[in-house]
């Protein structure tokens, strides 16, 4: 198993990419921390992982006292700390337009500021282990969808900041740290959120070639697959990198002729 015995905490992890690595963590080994908004969700996640292997810290991450909270209950329970994901994302549509200061805020505190302060937390604990930290970013981190404007920026930034630690802290502590840029992912939330939007209800199953060359989307399984390889020892001295989880290239692909968007 390629987590045996490491303890690592994950954000967000009460659902969707977060509660799939989670469980993919405990079938390879590790112990986990879960936090998250959804306390019915975690509870029974809980369960389903055993008590023996997994404990819960319902909790908003941007609180002051949260990042504390996780790095001593990893401590307490497990008895040290191997790893962190952040996880846990705040993901709504805004453009140059309508994004107010207090909205961008809320955006960079949860996806920027949260995952920065839950690093710091966790430092003295991760030079212990030489563990590592696993930030989730996104693929709109490279500049984004004009509606996906604050969002975009927020992501932008953690990743400035995965390479940043990621070669600091390596160096200096023997930490590694790396990022995902998930693609477009087939989560419960995603399936609801374009119904809303007024898509039919098995829209995921009619994707243009355009953004699914595969035909289809990715599963939350592939990115908890992911993640485990990086965090685990075959990943090696890798450290300060930001993997693309896509199906077509990020930088240089041309339109395809049959292709038109308005």
């Amino acid at each position: 198993m390629r987590l045996e015995n490491k303890v690592i905490i994950i954000t967000g992890a009460c659902t969707g990419i977060g509660k799939c690595i989670a469980q993919k963590c405990v079938e390879e080994g590790a112990k986990v921390v879960i936090n998250g908004l959804e306390k019915e969700e975690g509870q029974k996640l809980i369960h389903s992982l055993g008590e023996d292997n997994a404990t819960l810290e319902i909790g908003d991450i941007t609180h002051a006292e949260i990042p504390k909270k996780l790095v001593d209950k990893a401590v307490e329970k497990f008895g040290k700390l191997d790893g962190i994901v952040n996880n846990a994302a705040f993901i709504a549509q805004s453009d140059i337009l309508n994004t107010t200061v207090a909205f961008f805020e809320r955006m960079l505190a949860v996806n920027t500021i949260a995952p920065f302060a839950l690093a710091q937390a966790s430092v003295n604990e991760l030079a212990k282990t030489k563990g590592n930290i696993l930030n989730i970013g996104s693929i709109n981190a490279w500049g984004g969808e004009p509606h996906l404007m604050a969002y975009s920026v927020s992501k932008g930034a953690l990743m400035t900041l995965t390479r940043n630690l990621g070669d600091s802290l390596f160096r200096q502590k023997g930490i590694r740290v790396n990022q995902i840029n998930p693609g477009w992912v087939l989560t419960e939330k995603e399936k609801l959120n374009k119904k809303e939007q007024g898509m039919k209800e098995n829209w995921y199953e009619d994707i243009s070639d355009f953004f699914a060359p595969s035909g289809r989307i990715f599963k939350p399984e592939e990115m908890a697959a992911m993640a485990v390889f990086i965090m685990s020892d075959e990943c090696g001295p890798v450290s300060s990198q930001v993997f693309d989880m896509e199906q077509f290239p990020m930088i240089g692909r041309n339109m395809p002729k049959d292709i038109t968007i308005s």
